[in-house]
């Protein structure tokens, strides 16, 4: 089954169709006709779950933020402020960056913005091509881990686990891997002037007698506001997931029209957008429904835990096996498909093991940040491809992204002899 499955992903058959058609066929042939009812009631449980309705509603949040202009303002101000500090431009994409995943739960909103904003302003202040976008795509890409993010939303009902202590544990790993980020820019441009050279005197001259902390305040308060709405009721208890993030919408659309650029043109856009996102993960869902069900009822769970048992590595090597198996995985699927596919294989055996299956689910988070990076199918690339200047070449994005992976390592490597980096928030009762 998984090597058929990988043959039609390799042939360009969309992961949730592949999915469906290799479950439905496996599973016609084993079980005969009565698998379709073992079919309709999974997908039923999975149309009843209403915590994926906070799936479009923060997909649409995160786009309706990408285009109130708010980041654009806010990048303009921070950068300024920094004075002559070398990097400067870099470390505002990493600070917006971290900011701006705070208040969305997609990539791609945060990628394009920063390629759009970010990455022009670099270039044209003879930034090294290869550090420009390694920072936009692996700043851009924390979207996916810092709360609320939808893949977080997603693992909660398919590893039966609280979406709200997921979000609980997601945020320290997600700040380390920022602060990791920002360190490595200040250490590269200390070493090495030339590859991100300090804010011009002329250009430093204009924000002469300006209030920058002021401007600072007053283009971050919107976003900082939105955090607070959606997260902080999140974890206070006075909204769950799903109620949060309709917040977050209303509050998304304010600031849009606070900015100017509340439109019917945008709410369009984002209501496409935000239709394709949800069917592709629907999709997937639907067709991982039925992939696993059949390839549990074929006993593979059960194959799957006797090898991982049978190579003698004890508790520890075996997670250290699995996550290696799902940073290989993440080079050449999705990270909706790894989810899907692997995870709910995994997480018995993990159980099994004696490991906290939140420290474990939050573990593969922090995992598949690498897969955003990873080539030959890493989407934050693929999304600053699309929309970077002529001048910078896809060797530059592949080179660019090298440290950043290997600083997604350590985070990862932190995590893992330090279990409450990612246990301290969801153990104070949050």
């Amino acid at each position: 089954m998984m090597c058929i499955l990988l043959f039609l992903i390799f042939l360009g058959i969309r992961l949730g169709f592949a999915m469906m058609a290799v479950g439905f066929l496996f599973g016609l042939y084993y079980r005969g006709p009565a698998i379709l009812s073992l079919f309709m009631n999974s997908m039923f449980g999975v149309m009843q779950n209403s915590v994926l309705i906070a799936i479009p509603l923060f997909v649409f949040m995160g786009i309706l933020l990408e285009k109130s202009g708010v980041a654009e303002r806010l990048f303009d101000t921070v950068y300024r402020a920094m004075g002559s500090m070398r990097g400067s431009l870099a470390l505002t994409v990493i600070l917006i960056s971290t900011l701006f995943a705070a208040c969305t739960g997609v990539i791609a909103a945060s990628v394009t913005t920063m390629a759009l904003v970010g990455l022009p302003a670099m270039i044209a202040r003879k930034y090294d091509y290869g550090l420009a976008c390694g920072v936009v795509c692996a700043g851009g890409s924390l979207g996916i881990l810092i709360p609320p993010s939808v893949m977080l939303v997603v693992m909660g009902p398919m590893c039966n686990l609280s979406v709200t202590k997921l979000f609980a544990g997601a945020f320290m790993p997600g700040f380390l891997l920022s602060i990791l980020y920002i360190l490595y820019v200040i250490v590269i441009s200390w070493l090495r002037p030339e590859v991100a050279p300090a804010i011009s005197k002329e250009e430093l001259a204009t924000t002469k007698g300006e209030n920058m902390f002021l401007k600072i305040l007053l283009y971050a308060l919107p976003m900082i506001f939105l955090l607070v709405a959606v997260l902080g009721s999140i974890m206070a208890g006075i909204t769950a997931p799903t109620e949060a993030s309709a917040l977050g919408v209303v509050g998304a659309a304010l600031i849009a029209f606070a900015y100017r650029n509340l439109t019917w043109k945008t709410v369009f856009e984002a209501t496409i957008e935000t239709v394709k996102v949800t069917s592709m993960v629907l999709f997937v869902n639907m067709g991982a429904t039925m992939f696993t069900s059949v390839f549990m009822f074929m006993r593979g769970g059960k194959i799957v835990e006797n090898l991982l048992f049978a190579t003698g590595l004890g508790p520890v090597g075996i997670i250290f096996l699995m996550m290696f198996i799902l940073f290989i995985l993440g080079m050449v699927l999705d990270w909706i498909g790894i989810l899907y596919i692997v995870v709910p294989i995994f997480l018995p055996v993990v159980i099994k093991l004696g490991f906290d299956p939140l420290y474990f689910v939050l573990m593969v988070a922090v995992n598949l940040q690498m897969s955003f990076l990873t080539p030959p199918f890493a989407s934050a690339i693929f999304f600053l491809r699309g929309v970077a200047p002529s001048v910078v070449t896809t060797r530059d994005i592949y080179r660019g992204v090298i440290p950043f992976v290997a600083l997604q390592a350590v985070a990862l490597g932190l995590c893992f002899l330090f279990p409450q980096i990612v246990l301290w928030l969801p153990s104070l009762g949050v």
